[in-house]
């Protein structure tokens, strides 16, 4: 056996490694929930303010998680979709909001009307063609 050859090193390792991991993971997780809670609020703060404004585009975003058990035989999977469109303000300004489902199916590019909106958050509309 050679004597350096420690056969706890990896050991020492996993214990540095560990929390390391664990508080940084831990960290992410309270900032995202910071991050959610000062936007809410700034939005909640601002105005609820109806401009005129034509749809310019409209997107939507997919996103997929799959689970996986132990055994790999079986497993579950979601997704979730959000909707977003982007408003032209009269003055050439341009904003894109989330919008919720049921909004984004009425809507058709190039419609303008009314748009009110809540800092960045969409609160409804009335754009028709």
């Amino acid at each position: 056996m050679s004597p350096f050859y420690d056969p706890f090193v990896g050991f020492n390792i996993m214990s540095t490694l560990f929390p390391i991991m664990f508080f940084l993971v831990f960290g992410i997780i309270i900032f995202s929930a910071i991050k959610s809670l000062s936007v809410s609020m700034h939005n909640n703060k601002q105005p609820i303010i109806p401009v005129e404004a034509k749809i310019v585009t409209k997107r939507y975003d997919v996103s997929h998680l799959r689970h996986h058990h132990g055994d790999n035989m079986h497993h579950h999977s979601s997704s979730s979709t959000s909707y977003f469109a982007t408003f032209e303000m009269p003055n050439g300004e341009r904003m894109e909001l989330k919008v919720p489902s049921n909004e984004f199916g009425m809507m058709v590019e190039g419609d303008s009307g009314t748009l009110q909106f809540q800092g960045t958050r969409f609160i409804t509309s009335s754009i028709s063609d």
